[in-house]
């Protein structure tokens, strides 16, 4: 079994539940264990809130600029995507890009959603989209699914 969608969000903050619960919904139907689901929707939800919040300048007219959330639910693993338009993660010496995810204080208010995926992903990638700027934040996780599964994974 295979799914695959990919969605082009306004940088608006009513985007981030879209794209929770169309993740959601596909996996319900997938029959991908809830608690799988789960931690994927809110690793979803991080990468989406931090495209909204950072991931570029209003374009003109007031519009905001658009961000990117891809999913692959293939076999046994889950692949999410978020990339945006704007300035990327900061680079060091010799053009390397740093590990952007520090852990933020306990009483932050912000800084703490690369760090929350990384801790509910298998293997998380963060960078910048080479040559045109802009973020990129993927993850995986492997899947676990219901007893009643109805598309289970060949």
């Amino acid at each position: 079994m295979s799914i695959w969608w990919s969605l082009h969000l306004r940088r608006d903050a009513a985007s981030v539940p879209l794209a929770r619960r169309l993740l959601l919904g596909t996996m319900e139907t997938a029959g991908v264990d809830p608690e799988i689901s789960y931690d994927l929707s809110v690793a979803l939800s991080e990468a989406c809130a931090n495209a909204v919040e950072h991931g570029g300048d209003t374009a003109r007219d007031g519009i905001s600029e658009a961000f990117r959330v891809t999913a692959y639910l293939d076999g046994e693993k889950c692949r999410i995507e978020v990339a945006d338009a704007g300035p990327g993660f900061p680079a060091v010496a010799a053009g390397r890009s740093r590990t952007p995810a520090r852990p933020a204080p306990s009483e932050a208010e912000h800084g703490r959603g690369l760090c929350l995926i990384q801790e509910l992903a298998d293997h998380v990638h963060i960078g910048n989209k080479p040559g045109r700027g802009g973020a990129v934040v993927s993850f995986d996780k492997i899947l676990k699914w219901r007893e009643d599964a109805p598309l289970t994974a060949v």
